[in-house]
């Protein structure tokens, strides 16, 4: 439609008006629009009722539902509907040719649709052939063919603008097919001026030119540094695509989508959910054969299994838990009493951290079996970590990723195992770890075992928190002096003593004789164990707090009635002492029966070990010489500082003691300490070397039904000592029930059973002058041809509170 078809065409002053959300009509603009307002549906069917015109004038704001008059552009464009369609949803769809542009006078009807009365806008002809409106249009088609080149898409009308010179239609036609801005596109439409108009659309096709241009740069920049790894991911992804199509799976994809969903549904605390996922997008990124991707699954994989969230039901019923635990354990009544508070407490308030135990005692009283006895009691997981012989801190807080075969500690594989955050944990052997120049696992183990940092343990491995606060920790030891000050004081440490020649017969007819009788293929009806025949292998063959020699003696007598039943079919056998014998040999242990045989300067001292009590028979003795003493055995430098002591308070009181001064100038001395390979070290044989060295002094023997435990000082003071509970078990091991102990361990005696303390006497004393009065045997004084005759040392009566 040209100029000249414009002034042909009668175009009425008052006319409906359409206000256009995101677009700006030009003249000789063919387009189509949507529109759902029922106002404009309102003025579409005024048009079409009189002459097809309409004003069509774009809304200032693009967002505005129902624009009023002042939030419409002054300049517009009518237009003549060419054809219109109502669509299903109730939108209009219609097919408008602009015409020419218009001004609003004023608004002529604003309800139910807008019509206003409008002036044209004539605009004045370009003279032909001047030189500046012509380079200007070369100018513009030269920049919208390279526009063209460069991929720009227009509408097929462009095509027409080859023909086209007149700079005014030019700009429309190019601004038309532009996707401008509505404040720019308003702009061209109210720039009146052909030649101006022109140049703005010149200036807009400039700038998109610079865009293009930069944007081709850093394509074919970007495909040049495309790396080898970057083109096999595009060629992977078109393989993907491809597989996709023909109906093949991608095993990678599938991977990801599985431990993305494995993330999601782990319950990982946010802060690591979100470094999983930052992981897992790097490794959605990577080559599926590049080594990093291998360590990232890796460490994914070990982020899932853990048990963030997983945790199992505290069984609460007290009774339940007693039954089990005397099920499983005889005597032991202080940890069961401590396990029984802990689910107590745990009853009535639900948060509550688990404690940090540790046993400590001599191997085989059941220490790490109690372990296990109290997760089955608390209805939690179990598992056992053996620290014995670790020496590298890497094995407790686990190896940075940066390393090759770098791989998390023992507390989280432990975690990862068990599948549960508060289960009970056995930490074996504490007092076994090492240090060495990877560093200590002790100090590691500090932050484990302490309840109020384990909230936010940090495995070297994982680099993020996990709550070891849920975890009931049992540390074991047999020596709890080898276990660091700082780590000791984290646990609470509960003591387990040996067991009695009375609770072992009980233990071993209630557990070890069943459990070996099955374990090498017998039954009941091919074996009886009498309760004397077990007393015998108790007392005769075994030496030990525990009762793993116990367990492998009637083991062994198991096999031989096994072997027995194969050989000569024999059908029962009772076990006897007689048949013990037998079947074990000669007996191993042989206990002194003759408890009247007092020797001079022989003494019964009490020494405790690692495996637990012991008695030491302390011998002295005398020969020619100028007073030396010497001192064999083994023995410690406390244990030196002892025998030291005892014979100073000898020389300096020997006048009160009865002893001759000159066998100091006369003889030399000689203290030894039987089973002298074997290190023996302490200040509680302090009082019974004083005894042995004053019995040779004085000539005077030894009572040989009393044994002896004790620190001397060099004024004769009795000082402490610990270990009495093990002390005495190995006192009434070797049949001596007469036991004297410092006064200030009479406290100690509460530790021990009833019936084991009816069985013996415990003389408590203050100084050694009652020591010499209890255990010196004065009616049987030899004598020495002197006037030492020791008539001083009265025997005291002193009252034993477990008497």
């Amino acid at each position: 439609m040209s100029a000249d078809d414009n002034k042909l065409l009668d175009i009425p002053e008052q006319i409906p008006l359409l206000p256009m959300r995101d677009i700006v009509v030009f003249p000789h603009m063919i387009t189509t629009f949507f529109d759902e307002r029922e106002s404009s549906a309102s003025a579409v069917e005024e048009a079409l009722t009189k002459n097809r015109f309409v004003f069509l004038v774009s809304q200032k704001e693009p967002s505005e539902e129902n624009p009023s008059t002042n939030s419409l552009y002054t300049v517009g464009t009518v237009a003549m509907i060419l054809r219109i369609r109502k669509l299903s949803d109730g939108r209009l769809r219609i097919f408008i040719q602009g015409v020419c542009k218009a001004k609003i006078k004023s608004f002529t009807k604003t309800e139910p649709f807008f019509e206003a009365s409008i002036e044209k806008v004539e605009e004045a002809s370009v003279t032909r052939g001047n030189s500046e409106s012509e380079a200007l249009v070369r100018t513009v088609k030269e920049q919208l063919e390279k526009l063209i080149s460069h991929g720009k898409l227009f509408s097929p009308d462009i095509l027409s603008v080859t023909d086209e010179n007149d700079p005014g239609r030019l700009a429309d036609l190019i601004a038309g097919n532009l996707s401008l801005k509505i404040s720019d596109g308003q702009n061209i439409l109210e720039t009146f001026d052909h030649v101006a108009r022109l140049n703005i659309v010149s200036q807009i096709l400039g700038k998109e030119l610079e865009v293009l241009a930069m944007q081709n740069k850093i394509r074919n920049t970007a495909k040049e540094e495309m790396t080898k790894t970057q083109k096999e991911y595009f060629l992977r992804e078109q393989m993907r695509a491809i597989k996709n199509e023909l109906g093949e799976t991608d095993t990678k994809s599938e991977e990801i989508d599985e431990l993305r969903e494995k993330i999601l549904s782990a319950e990982m605390p946010p802060e690591v959910e979100q470094e999983a996922l930052k992981q897992m997008g790097r490794l959605e990124k990577m080559h599926p054969d590049a080594s990093e991707a291998s360590m990232i699954r890796t460490y994914l994989d070990w982020l899932v299994e853990l048990p963030w969230a997983i945790e199992t039901e505290d069984i609460l019923d007290l009774k339940h838990a007693k039954v089990i635990l005397d099920e499983d354990h005889y005597d032991l009544e202080k940890i069961k009493d401590r396990i029984l508070e802990f689910l107590a407490v745990r009853k009535l308030k639900n948060s509550m951290k688990g404690p940090i135990l540790c046993f400590n005692g001599p191997p085989g009283v059941g220490k790490t079996s109690l372990g296990k006895s109290i997760a089955r009691a608390m209805g939690r997981k179990y598992f056992r970590i053996s620290l014995g012989g670790v020496k590298d801190e890497a094995e407790i807080r686990g190896h940075r990723r940066t390393y090759v075969g770098a791989m998390p500690g023992k507390i989280v594989q432990a975690l990862k195992q068990v599948k549960s955050r508060n289960a009970v944990i056995v930490l074996d052997e504490i007092d076994k770890l090492g240090s060495d120049f990877r560093g200590d696992p002790s100090a590691a183990m500090l932050e484990v075992l302490d309840p109020e940092q384990n909230a936010t343990f940090r495995d070297n491995y994982l680099n993020v928190d996990f709550d070891l606060s849920n975890i009931l920790f049992i540390a074991t030891s047999n020596v709890l002096e080898n276990v660091p000050a700082a780590l000791r004081d984290r646990m609470e440490v509960i003591n387990l003593s040996g067991y009695t020649e009375q609770e072992k017969l009980i233990i071993a007819k209630k557990h070890v004789v069943e459990r070996q009788i099955e374990n090498n293929g017998i039954t009941k009806e091919n074996i009886e164990f009498t309760d004397e025949g077990l007393l015998r292998v108790i007392t005769h063959y075994t030496r030990e707090a525990g009762l793993r020699s116990l367990e492998r003696e009637v083991g062994s007598i198991c096999r031989k009635v096994a072997k027995d039943v194969v050989m000569n079919n024999e059908k029962k056998k009772v076990i006897t002492p007689k048949v013990v014998e037998e079947l074990l040999g000669p007996a191993r242990y042989l206990r002194d029966e003759d408890l009247d045989q007092t020797r001079i300067g022989v003494t019964n001292g009490l020494a405790w070990t690692a495996v637990g009590g012991e008695v030491l028979f302390i011998e002295a003795i005398k020969m020619k010489g100028n007073g030396k003493l010497t001192l064999t055995g083994q023995m410690g430098d406390v244990m030196k500082e002892s025998a030291t002591a005892a014979m100073s308070y000898a020389r300096a009181n020997a006048q009160d003691l009865g002893i001759d001064p000159k066998i100091f100038e006369e003889y030399d001395f000689h203290v030894h300490i039987p089973e002298g390979a074997t290190p023996k070290d302490g200040p509680s044989a302090g009082i019974t070397m004083a005894t042995s060295l004053i019995s040779l002094f004085t000539n005077t023997p030894v009572r040989a039904d009393v044994a002896m435990t004790g620190e001397v000082t060099i004024t004769g003071r009795v000082l402490p000592i610990g270990g009495l509970r093990e002390k005495a078990l190995a006192a009434l091991r070797l049949g001596v029930k007469d036991i004297i102990i410092p006064f200030m361990n009479v406290k100690d005696l509460k530790d021990i059973p009833d019936d084991f303390r009816k069985k013996m006497n415990f003389i408590p004393v203050k100084h050694l002058n009652e020591v010499l009065a209890i255990a010196l045997d004065t009616k049987k004084k030899r004598s020495q041809g002197t006037k030492a005759g020791g008539g001083n040392l009265k025997k005291e009566k002193v009252s034993s509170p477990a008497a």
